[in-house]
C-alpha cells in the first residue's frame, strides 16, 4: 500500500458531480486570470520529444522517462516530464517579445513517482514561460513574479468560493520569502521536508528560493536539473494544507540559466555530457531568449481549493487496491 494520510472525520465538501463542475471552473478561470496577469498567449505543446534533442526535463536525474521507438523517424521518443526547456526554445522560435510569454497544458507520466495523497504518476500542470531581459536576472524580479502568481491564485480562490459557498479554503496572500539556506539555518535538526512543514505551519504562504545547489550542510534543499533553472534564482511556492497538516507545493519555477550559470551547474552536477546536445549548444551560443517560467499543478490547485484529502479525488489515475480500499472506508472518493 502506498503511504497515505487519512484526516480524522474527513468529509468531502462537494459531491462527485459538483467536484467536476468546480474543477472545470478553476481551470477555465485560472487560465484566463493568469494569462491576463502575466501577458501570456496559450499555445499547443508536445506530449513527447525526441530522446536525442536534450529538451526533456531530467527532474532530479533519477526518474526514468517513458520511452518508445518511432520507426518512421528512426528515433526514440520520450513522454515529457515537463516542458521547461521546450518552452524557452519555442519562445525564440515563435518570435515572442520581451515581457510576452506562453501558457500551455502539460500532461506527463512520471512512472517512478512515489505515490501518496498528493503524488500521482499522472502529472497535469499549466506550464508557462515569459521573455525577460538579462538585467532582470535578480531576486527582486523573481519575488515580484512569485507575488503576482500568488495573487492570481488568491483571486481565483475568492471567485470559486462565491460560486461554491460550501468551500472554505483560505489562502494568505502575503508571501513569506526565505532561501533554502536560511531555512536550514532556522531548523538545522529537521529534514528538508520537515523544514517545509514547519515554515508553512507558521507563515501559511511561502516561497523557498535556491533549490538544486548544495547548502552548507552539503545537501541541496531538493533536487533540480542543472540545465533549466538558475539554482540561485529559482524556488517553490508552497501553501499550508490544513487538511493534511503539511506543506503543499503548487509551483516550481525560476529564472532560467544563462550560458554562465549553465556552465557552472553542469560541472557541479557532473552532467558535462549534455553540452553536446542540440538544446545546450544553442543556449551556449546565445540562440535562446532569457526567460522566467515554471509549472503550476492543475490537479494540485484543484485539490487545494476544493479541499480534498487525496489528489485522486480530482484526477483519474492508477492506485493500488489497498489504497483504494482505505480511501473508500474513509469516505475519500477516488476517480
Amino acid at each position: 500500500m502506498s503511504p497515505i494520510f487519512i484526516p480524522q472525520n474527513y468529509r468531502p465538501k462537494l459531491d462527485a458531480y459538483e467536484i467536476q463542475r468546480a474543477i472545470d471552473y478553476i481551470k477555465q478561470t485560472f487560465q484566463s486570470e493568469f494569462s491576463t496577469t502575466m501577458n501570456l498567449q496559450r499555445v499547443s505543446a508536445p506530449l513527447f520529444v525526441a530522446q536525442d534533442s536534450g529538451l526533456n526535463d531530467n527532474l532530479s536525474g533519477k526518474e526514468r522517462p517513458v520511452a518508445f521507438d518511432i520507426p518512421a523517424l528512426d528515433k526514440e521518443g520520450e513522454v515529457v516530464h515537463s516542458l521547461a526547456k521546450w518552452k524557452r526554445e519555442a519562445l525564440g522560435r515563435y518570435g515572442f517579445s520581451t515581457y510576452e510569454g506562453l501558457l500551455t497544458d502539460m500532461n506527463a507520466i512520471r512512472r517512478d513517482e512515489d505515490l501518496d495523497n498528493i503524488h500521482s504518476i499522472y502529472v497535469d500542470q499549466w506550464d508557462w514561460e515569459e521573455v525577460i531581459r538579462e538585467e532582470d536576472r535578480n531576486t527582486d524580479f523573481l519575488r515580484e513574479t512569485v507575488q503576482r502568481i500568488v495573487d492570481s491564485i488568491c483571486n481565483v480562490n475568492h471567485l470559486l468560493k462565491s460560486r461554491f459557498p460550501s468551500l472554505d479554503t483560505e489562502i494568505v496572500r502575503q508571501v513569506t520569502f526565505i532561501t533554502g539556506q536560511e531555512l536550514e539555518d532556522l531548523y538545522p535538526d529537521l529534514t528538508a521536508k520537515e523544514r517545509e512543514r514547519a515554515i508553512c505551519r507558521e507563515k501559511k504562504t511561502v516561497f523557498i528560493q535556491g533549490i538544486g545547489g548544495p547548502l552548507r550542510s552539503g545537501k541541496p534543499h531538493d533536487g533540480r536539473a542543472p540545465d533549466y533553472d538558475d539554482w540561485d534564482l529559482n524556488g517553490d511556492i508552497l501553501f499550508y494544507n490544513e487538511i493534511l497538516d503539511d506543506a503543499f507545493e503548487v509551483s516550481s519555477m525560476g529564472i532560467r540559466v544563462n550560458p554562465q550559470s549553465l556552465d557552472r551547474q553542469l560541472r557541479l552536477a557532473g552532467a558535462e555530457e549534455r553540452r553536446s546536445l542540440p538544446y545546450h549548444k544553442n543556449l551556449f551560443a546565445g540562440n535562446y531568449p532569457q526567460t522566467i517560467g515554471g509549472g503550476i499543478g492543475q490537479s494540485r490547485l484543484c485539490m487545494y481549493m476544493i479541499g480534498t484529502a487525496h489528489i485522486g479525488e480530482v484526477q483519474a489515475s492508477l492506485w493500488d487496491e489497498e489504497t483504494r480500499r482505505a480511501c473508500k472506508a474513509a469516505g475519500i472518493r477516488l476517480l
